[in-house]
């Protein structure tokens, strides 16, 4: 079962670019995607927090922390991130995303905080060929360099995120630190539409349709089934089955858009894959306040 709920998680996240890209092609913008993304799934995961009183005794600092977090942190990774997609293939971007956790363990050996030991370069040497094989393979047909330049600033963010939220939060509740993520990044999308001149909600009923399976399929369903499959399998195996998002993403973009990748960039990102699944097992896992979950994705 816990395995099960790993997967159907990786799943419901994996599924998030296919939902933004229909949301998309019903006109809805970036920022309105983002605010009534966050929006429902902060109300969503509060009123679960709460009934659960995981937000209990939790000091100011952490929460003020964790909202920070949200609102800097996890909104930067999500506009870029979808702000990617407007761009360029879901397939494609899921491929340059998932470099985060390798990001994560460089960045990790690089200030200290892990050993440079021969599994993680090993790890690193092969996840590197896999981004060169990616990115190759894309430049020989339609290339996005702006689009791919967001994705990447989404992974850094997001590992930038997860090292930083290691450190400040770790003693807070998973599921409050969800909750309190997304309320920060909710934030930060009301104030950015204010500044806009106002956010649109005149979407269509289609639109709100798959902005509402972003929140409550790939986020709030994604966290809550990740958590609880964290729970019962371990931050490893759990890290381990997450591996399914990405691979996820472009089955579903084949099946939907048509999208297709060509025979180096699915080596590539099988390269990137399997260097992630060598990192995770069977040493220490890869942070994962997630995913995100970090909190959200």
């Amino acid at each position: 079962m816990g395995a099960l709920l790993c997967i159907l998680s990786a799943a419901a996240f994996g599924a998030m670019a296919i939902f933004g890209k229909l949301a998309y092609d019903e006109g809805v913008e970036v920022g309105d995607l983002l605010m009534v993304r966050f929006s429902l799934a902060a109300v969503a995961l509060l009123a679960i927090a709460l009934a659960r009183g995981a937000l209990r005794g939790l000091s100011r600092r952490a929460v003020l922390v964790a909202l920070a977090m949200g609102a800097i942190g996890y909104a930067t990774q999500s506009g870029l991130f979808f702000s990617a997609l407007e761009r360029m293939d879901a397939s494609l971007l899921a491929l340059i995303l998932y470099t985060y956790p390798v990001l994560v363990v460089a960045a990790a050996v690089a200030i200290g905080r892990e050993r440079a030991s021969a599994r993680r370069v090993g790890a690193l040497l092969i996840a590197s060929a896999g981004v060169v094989l990616v990115l190759a393979g894309a430049a020989s047909g339609s290339f996005d360099a702006l689009g791919a330049a967001m994705g990447f600033g989404a992974a850094l963010a997001y590992t930038t995120y997860i090292l930083i939220g290691d450190r400040v939060v770790s003693g807070v509740p998973l599921l409050a630190l969800a909750a309190l993520v997304c309320t920060g990044a909710a934030t930060s999308f009301w104030i950015a539409g204010f500044v806009r001149g106002g956010p649109d909600l005149s979407q269509s009923a289609a639109g709100l349709g798959w902005i509402g399976a972003i929140a409550l399929v790939s986020t709030v369903g994604a966290i809550l089934t990740f958590f609880a499959g964290l729970a019962r399998v371990g931050p490893s195996a759990a890290a381990i089955l997450s591996v399914f998002e990405p691979v996820v993403t472009v089955a579903l973009a084949a099946a939907v858009f048509g999208e297709s990748l060509a025979v180096v960039q699915l080596v590539g990102g099988a390269l990137v894959l399997a260097a992630v699944v060598v990192m995770q097992a069977p040493g220490r896992a890869v942070a994962r306040v997630r995913r995100d979950a970090p909190a959200c994705a």
